[in-house]
């Protein structure tokens, strides 16, 4: 066969289809993983191979997905196994088709797989179903470092609207990749429409792009997952595909042979589906926080813990006390402590549309995954919400968490750059977005190295956590020296000693320093509250020329108590 880049100057390249849903439907056994059969049962992998190769397929991937040290953490048994698979491939193919080592997602290092391949003598790789593009670039590095005449693909997998399951943007992933590899492109999770529904709208036409849905979408039945077997309108859709500016088409799960087959007999004319161009969301209104910030004023931000149960009328009320003495957000808590409260964003809804009071929902990463994210935006921005205060949240407390389980499938920091790319793709005007600093911290380095991260990923705004010791206010002024971004200064009134012992020991982020907490000893309601409102305002004076404004937290729902501390901030900010 012609040097693979030879072949691609006049050819689409043509993939086989999913090894692991083929065979699984072929070979009733369930003793031995997909790609252990490469070593029990290597004739059952070659004669798959060999069908994809009689199908049309001009490249065939070893059966290897899942062939990692994540996997199979015996050294030996991994080098035997990619031994076996790429001895099957070799069989199969012959001189008829290109061997691609097959490399699925990696937590960390995909070099060491990465190097047996090339001990049996592969250079062309397919990272593929990947997430992200870092980990993998450099492994795509480090292979071109030791072999320049390699042939590298990434593709990853995206979900219909076009980003991975860390909220990556299949667009700017591909242009990560494209920079380093000789390919790049997209597979599993999507049919065929869908995949080119997004090439279109985003205008990724490429001729070193990579196409490889799904034959469908899955269907579980008895336990088992299937998928649709319509080959002929796979076929038609990824003909369809192939008569644009792409490099390789193929398929993912779900496809067989036929499927692969059928790419031959679609018909040759273009049969494009006419994709609407998208459609800009409507802008409804200005932001005003975000606008009074960029001129340099100082806000002041005041946080309204969500009711526990179905009254909302206090927090309406207070909300409305607090706006009509300056007060230009209030923030919404996302269920603190991982209690369940009532939803930060149906609050902020609500505040924005009943009162045309500015809200800033709090937002975790706990209890969503990156569809339930995505869709709590998109309802945010339609009814004006236009600020969101992104936190990774707390943990499920651990006696619950046999009932109660947390989802985590990605950290703040990520969130960011996720909603950046919705600021750049789907939204209008852009969702501001803040998050949380940490001054507190013991090791505040670490925290500052997180804010900065934060601060590349889209965050404008922190907010810091209630400053009430010394080093807390260094570590504030450390943050407004190096970080760029605004700063709001954390003010949260202390109670009682109890109150402070209680935030010391059960609330994480905060610190009461004992010189305040003595101040309570021994003090009556009223006596403690004059001396939380004036240690408030100390704070907040003290910190006016580190910050760009204050976040005010209400403690145990006393907005009066916080309505003074605000009179008094305005005196001098």
């Amino acid at each position: 066969m012609k040097p693979i880049r030879e072949y691609i100057k006049d050819n689409v390249l043509l993939f086989d289809g999913a090894m692991g849903t083929y065979i699984a439907a072929k070979v009733k056994q369930h003793k031995h993983t997909c790609e252990e059969l490469s070593f029990y049962m290597p004739d059952a992998v070659e004669s798959i191979h060999r069908e994809y190769v009689m199908s049309g397929a001009k490249a065939i991937k070893t059966n290897t997905f899942c062939a990692n040290y994540d996997n199979i953490s015996d050294s030996e048994a991994l080098k035997q196994i990619i031994h076996a698979s790429v001895a099957c491939a070799k069989r199969a193919a012959e001189d008829k088709a290109y061997i691609f080592a097959d490399i699925g997602p990696v937590k960390e290092n995909y070099n060491d797989v990465a190097d047996i391949f090339s001990e049996e003598g592969i250079d062309c790789f397919l990272f593929e179903t990947l997430s992200d593009s870092s980990a993998a670039l450099s492994a795509a590095e480090s292979i071109k470092r030791k072999n320049p005449d390699s042939f590298i693909i990434l593709s990853f997998a995206i979900s219909p609207d076009g980003f991975t399951r860390t909220g990556r943007s299949g667009a700017a992933l591909l242009k990560e990749a494209l920079a380093v590899c000789d390919m790049a492109g997209f597979n599993c999770v999507c049919g065929p429409a869908h995949i080119e529904r997004y090439i279109i709208e985003n205008g990724l036409w490429n001729r070193r792009l990579v196409v490889m849905p799904n034959a469908g979408y899955p269907t579980v039945i008895g336990n088992r997952t299937y998928y649709g077997h319509d080959s002929e309108y796979f076929g038609e859709a990824l003909a369809r595909i192939a008569s644009n500016p792409v490099g390789a088409v193929g398929g993912c799960c779900g496809t067989e042979p036929d499927h692969i087959r059928a790419y031959y007999h679609a018909l040759p004319e273009e049969l494009r589906v006419s994709v609407l161009p998208r459609k800009k969301m409507i802008s409804r209104g200005e932001n005003e926080f975000a606008n009074k910030l960029r001129r340099g004023e100082k806000v002041i931000a005041v946080e309204l813990d969500p009711p526990e149960d179905c009254d909302v009328d206090f927090f309406m009320n207070g909300a409305q006390k607090l706006i009509g003495e300056g007060v230009d957000i209030i923030t919404i808590a996302d269920c603190p402590v991982a209690r369940a409260r009532m939803d930060s964003s149906i609050l902020a809804c609500r505040l924005k549309r009943e009162k045309n009071i500015e809200p800033l929902p709090h937002m975790t990463c706990r209890d969503r995954n990156i569809n339930a994210i995505k869709a709590l935006l998109l309802g945010l921005y339609a009814e004006g919400v236009r600020n969101v205060l992104i936190v990774t949240g707390d943990p499920v407390p651990s006696a619950e968490r046999g009932e109660v389980k947390s989802v985590y499938n990605f950290n703040s920091r990520m969130l960011a750059a996720f909603i950046k790319t919705l600021n750049e793709t789907t939204f209008e005007t852009p969702m501001n977005v803040c998050a949380a600093l940490n001054v507190n911290a013991v090791n505040f380095s670490v925290q500052l190295e997180l804010a900065r991260e934060k601060v590349k990923n889209g965050v404008s705004v922190l907010l810091s956590q209630p400053v009430m010791s010394k080093e807390a206010l260094d570590n504030l002024a450390i943050a407004k020296r190096e970080l760029d971004a605004k700063i709001l200064c954390g003010v949260m009134p202390v109670v009682s000693y109890k109150n402070a012992l209680y935030m010391n020991n059960e609330i994480p982020g905060i610190s009461v320093c004992r010189e305040i907490m003595e101040l309570f000893l021994n003090k009556n309601r009223q006596e403690c509250e004059k001396i939380g409102i004036r240690i408030a305002v100390e704070t907040a004076r003290a910190a006016r020329d580190y910050c760009d404004g204050f976040y005010v937290v209400t403690p145990f729902r006393r907005v009066e108590m916080v309505l003074q501390i605000i009179r008094e901030i305005q005196n001098f900010c």
